[in-house]
C-alpha cells in the first residue's frame, strides 16, 4: 500500500476538484445512446485485493461474492491471515540456507487452502511474489532486500511451480500473472536493507531490484513461456524507477509482460492520464506489447495518509464520519467515476485497494457496519455481472455515465456518478432506451434506494435532494425499440 503522501498536494488537488464542482449549477450536456456499442464490458477492471480469509471463510466468501470481483491480487492477505504462513515468499520459504530445488524445502498448504477459497468463488489468483508490507521503522525482517538474489529468483520459480505445474504437491491453476515484489520505491517499509536508513542509499537499493526484476523475468519466463511476469507495484507512477527498469530489461534482452503502479489521491482524471503516460514510455522501450495495471488504488482525502493516522478526536472525526470521509459518499463516487472511466482506459487490470475486512482499506467497520464504498463497489459489481456490452456515453464536469446492456440486448443499464459535484439537477439525453424500468438514488444518507425521476422525450432528468456527490443507476427494458 502507497503510504507515500503530499498532504499539501493532496488538500489542493481536492479543493481544486470541490471547488470546480462548486461552480457549475446548472446541469452538464450528458448523453448515452443503447444503439452505439463500445465493445465489451471488461470485467477485469473491477477485481481487488479482497480475498476469504482461513478463519472466515463462508461468511467472508459470501461478502465478497457479492461485489462480483473477477480477481484478487495476493499482496498483504498474510495481514489479514494473522497467524498463517500465506503467499509471502519467507513463509512459503523460510529458510534461505536451503536447497530452493528440493520440494520439501517449502510450505505451501495454508496458501493452498486460502487461494482454494478464492478460487471456488470464481476469482482469478493474480500472485505477487515477494512479500506483505512491513510498518517496522528502520529494523526489518520479511522486506529485506535478498542476500542472495539468485536464490530468491528460484524460490520465485519453485512458487510458480508449484501452482501451475503440481510440483510439491502442487495444483494446475494455471495462473497467469505474476508480479514481482511490491513497491520497491517505498523508503523503510518494501524493500530495505536491515537496520540501516535506506533513504541514504536510494541508487543502491534500485540497482539491487533491477537485477531482481531482470533476473526473475527472465527465469520465470525461461521455464515457464505460457505465463505473463512483470510488476513491481510501484508506490506510485514513478517515472525514473521505471525507466531504470526499462533499462534493465533492455540490456538483459528481456521484456515484461506487463507494468503496474499505485495510486491514492482524489482526482480521477489523474489515473487515466497516468495510463496515457505508461503507454507512451512502454511503446519508447519498445515494449508495445507491454500492459499496464493498477492493483492499487483508492481514494484519498485532503489529509493524505496523515489525517489517517491521527489521534485528533476532530479530525478522527472527519475522516471517519461524514460525507468527505475515507470511505464516505465522496469515496464512492470517486470510486464509481475511476470504475466507470477504466472500461475505456489503457489499462488491462485494475484493482481496488484493499485487502482488511474490517478497517480504513475494507468495506466494514470493526462492529461489522458496511462503510458507504460497500454499496458503490456492489452496484458496479451487479453491473459487471448483469452486462455485456458498453454503449456510448459521455462525461461532463463532475459527472461521469456509463452505460451498458445485457448479452440479449434486451435490457440497459445507465449510472450516473456526481463526484464533489454542487448542482441540484442532472439531466441526460437517452437515445434508444426503451422504457424505463426501474431508478434508484445513493447519496449520503441513501445507499441505491428507488427514487422519482424524470424521462420524457429521450431526456433524463435526476434529482439531487442532498449537495454534494450523488449517484443514480437507472434500468431500461431495451425491448420496446428492437426492430
Amino acid at each position: 500500500m502507497n503510504v507515500m503522501g503530499n498532504g499539501m498536494k493532496i488538500l489542493l488537488s481536492f479543493v481544486a476538484v470541490c471547488t470546480s464542482a462548486a461552480v457549475a449549477e446548472s446541469s452538464p450536456a450528458l448523453s448515452a445512446d443503447f444503439a452505439v456499442e463500445k465493445g465489451a464490458v471488461r470485467r477485469e477492471l473491477h477485481s481487488s485485493g479482497y480475498a476469504p480469509k482461513i478463519e472466515t471463510g463462508d461468511e467472508t466468501a459470501r461478502q465478497i461474492r457479492e461485489l462480483n470481483f473477477h480477481s484478487v491480487r495476493t499482496h498483504d492477505l498474510a495481514l489479514i491471515n494473522p497467524g498463517q504462513r500465506i503467499v509471502d515468499a519467507h513463509f512459503v520459504f523460510p529458510l534461505m540456507h536451503l536447497d530452493a530445488a528440493n520440494p520439501s524445502n517449502y510450505y505451501f498448504k495454508a496458501t493452498d487452502y486460502m487461494l482454494g477459497l478464492s478460487r471456488d468463488i470464481g476469482l482469478d489468483i493474480f500472485y505477487r511474489l515477494g512479500t506483505s508490507i512491513e510498518h517496522s521503522g528502520l529494523v526489518h525482517f520479511n522486506a529485506q532486500i535478498p542476500s542472495d538474489i539468485d536464490k530468491m529468483v528460484e524460490v520465485f520459480a519453485g512458487t510458480v511451480r508449484h501452482y501451475n505445474r503440481g510440483w510439491a504437491d502442487g495444483k494446475r491453476w494455471g495462473i497467469k500473472y505474476w508480479e514481482i515484489w511490491n513497491e520497491p520505491n517505498l523508503d523503510n517499509a518494501m524493500w530495505c536493507f536491515s537496520g540501516r536508513n535506506d533513504g541514504e542509499t536510494p541508487d543502491l537499493r534500485r540497482k539491487l531490484f533491477v537485477e531482481l526484476y531482470v533476473k526473475t523475468l527472465k527465469r520465470l519466463k525461461g521455464e515457464f513461456p505460457e505465463i505473463k511476469v512483470g510488476g513491481p507495484a510501484l508506490c506510485w507512477w514513478d517515472v525514473p524507477y521505471l525507466t531504470a527498469i526499462f533499462k534493465g530489461c533492455k540490456e538483459a534482452g528481456v521484456a515484461p509482460d506487463f507494468i503496474s503502479w499505485h495510486y491514492y489521491g482524489n482526482r480521477p482524471d489523474d489515473i487515466m492520464e497516468q495510463a496515457e503516460s505508461a503507454r507512451r514510455l512502454c511503446d519508447e522501450y519498445g515494449f508495445t506489447d507491454c500492459e499496464l495495471i493498477n492493483d492499487e488504488w483508492h481514494f484519498l482525502g485532503e489529509g493524505g495518509f496523515n489525517d489517517l493516522r491521527s489521534d485528533d478526536p476532530a479530525v478522527q472525526e472527519r475522516v471517519w464520519s461524514g460525507p468527505h470521509s475515507h470511505n464516505g459518499i465522496d469515496s464512492s463516487c470517486f470510486t464509481l467515476t475511476v470504475l466507470s472511466h477504466l472500461q475505456t482506459s489503457k489499462y488491462s487490470q485494475a484493482f481496488y485497494y484493499g485487502c482488511r475486512h474490517e478497517g480504513a482499506w475494507g468495506y466494514m467497520d470493526h462492529f461489522g457496519n458496511k462503510y458507504k464504498v460497500w454499496h458503490a463497489l456492489k452496484a458496479f459489481g451487479q453491473l459487471m455481472k448483469n452486462c455485456a456490452t458498453l454503449c456510448e456515453s459521455t462525461r461532463e464536469g463532475t459527472v461521469t455515465t456509463f452505460a451498458a446492456k445485457s448479452a440479449d440486448g434486451k435490457t440497459g443499464w445507465l449510472l450516473v456518478s456526481d463526484y464533489c459535484g454542487k448542482g441540484s439537477e442532472i439531466v441526460v439525453d437517452v437515445k434508444n432506451a426503451g422504457a424505463l424500468v426501474s431508478a434508484e438514488i445513493f447519496d449520503h444518507e441513501r445507499d441505491f434506494v428507488p427514487t422519482h425521476v424524470l424521462m420524457k422525450d429521450g431526456r433524463l432528468t435526476l434529482k439531487k435532494e442532498i449537495d454534494g456527490s450523488a449517484a443514480f443507476l437507472v434500468k431500461f427494458d431495451l425491448s420496446k425499440n428492437m426492430k
